[in-house]
């Protein structure tokens, strides 16, 4: 124990000297948590409309300033005509559009249903998804408004062909779990901390072995009575506490930037980002054992850290993707660190519900580091 704690003694210290490595650990990562959470938002607002009235009536432009007032929609103009609105639409103009008909107010005074047409800009399929939700939305609460005034309204948004028996409608009541704002930078930052653990760990790793190579220093630890083991630790102990550090102040700026809830056990989520800490050093220890420079080991790296955070379910929901490929995520240490964060700040889950994926942490972990650790004891033999 005296010869290790030397030798970690002596880790810390080159740290202390490395200022470059210590800011690496800190800074970069604070900024990408940020700009992932807030450039990778698909919430979209103040779309663009244009506005074809035909009815000019009080209860039309009711209908139309309750679509411009909310923060889904703001006014784009008023067009004569579904050319215009189509062509302004086609030259970037406008986001979406509406066309009232001229027997809206006559139509929902008589409750019989009233056909709105919506013209979306779908070259942008995902926002054209979002804004016909918010337009669905904005209608039916319209819907409730007048309801409320004594009137049965019966207002569609026709997206395509009509149906062709209109005289049962059925409406839906949903209720958000876990989200009830639908903020969706929760599901960014929740999984993009989970691949800034794996990729700085294995980053940082793989450089710090390659430079203690580089400048001759291994040879000189092995004249040392430390075993191969006590090197392979010393060296470890120091970068993990600095992830560590990392760690904690990404739950920080996820709780104060992003309004994060923290619902579940904190032990729970700080143990699994410890061992999806080590994972990543462990993935960058071995590389480095297969390098012979940091160029070599990042176009290593380059092979190994992309397919790790595309076949995680950070950013895209696994469900997303091909049949085939889904089984293979479950091989990856980020899907299953992204289930425990996600379950454990929202959905306040704890270890009887997560315990498979707290269990596959540990095993991705044991096999990455004594994978490493043999690795290194093999080149330095």
């Amino acid at each position: 124990m005296s010869r290790l704690r030397a030798l970690v003694h002596k880790e810390f210290a080159q740290i202390r000297r490395d200022k470059r490595l210590a800011s690496s650990l800190i800074i970069p990562p604070t900024l990408q948590i940020l700009l992932f959470g807030f450039a990778l938002d698909a919430t979209v607002s103040h779309l663009r409309l244009g506005v074809i009235d035909w009815s000019h009536t009080p209860e039309s432009r009711e209908m139309v300033s309750t679509l411009t007032e909310s923060k889904s929609f703001r006014l784009g103009g008023y067009y004569s005509s579904v050319t215009d609105l189509q062509n302004a639409i086609s030259r970037g103009g406008l986001d979406a559009g509406i066309v009232v008909p001229y027997e809206f107010a006559h139509n929902i005074r008589r409750g019989t249903p009233v056909d709105v047409q919506i013209l979306l800009n779908a070259a942008n399929a995902n926002t054209a998804t979002i804004a016909q939700g918010y337009a669905e939305g904005v209608i039916q609460s319209y819907n409730q408004t007048l309801a409320a005034e004594g009137i049965r309204p019966r207002i569609q948004i026709v997206s395509g062909a009509p149906p062709p028996d209109r005289r049962g409608l059925v409406s839906t009541v949903t209720a958000f779990l876990y989200n009830p704002g639908l903020v969706n930078a929760w599901f960014i930052v929740t999984g993009t901390f989970g691949v800034l653990l794996i990729l700085n760990g294995s980053l940082v790793a793989s450089t710090a072995m390659i430079k203690e190579r580089e400048r001759g220093t291994v040879e000189q630890l092995l004249m040392t009575p430390a075993s191969t083991t006590d090197i392979v630790v010393a060296k470890i102990t120091p970068l993990f506490v600095l992830l560590m550090v990392m760690a904690m102040l990404a739950i920080g700026i996820m709780r104060v930037f992003f309004a994060v809830p923290v619902r579940g056990s904190m032990l729970l989520l700080v143990l699994s980002a410890a061992l999806c800490i080590l994972c990543g050093i462990g993935i960058g220890t071995f590389v480095a054992t297969f390098t012979k420079s940091a160029q070599q080991s990042q176009m290593t790296a380059f092979f190994i850290n992309p397919p790790l955070a595309t076949l995680s379910g950070s950013m895209t929901p696994v469900e997303a993707m091909p049949a085939w490929m889904q089984p293979v995520t479950w091989l990856n240490p980020i899907r299953h660190f992204g289930i425990i964060a996600r379950a454990t700040l929202m959905k306040g889950s704890g270890i009887d519900v997560l315990w498979p994926n707290f269990l596959a942490l540990i095993g991705f972990t044991l096999v990455l580091l004594s994978l490493s650790i043999w690795r290194f004891r093999k080149q330095l033999g």
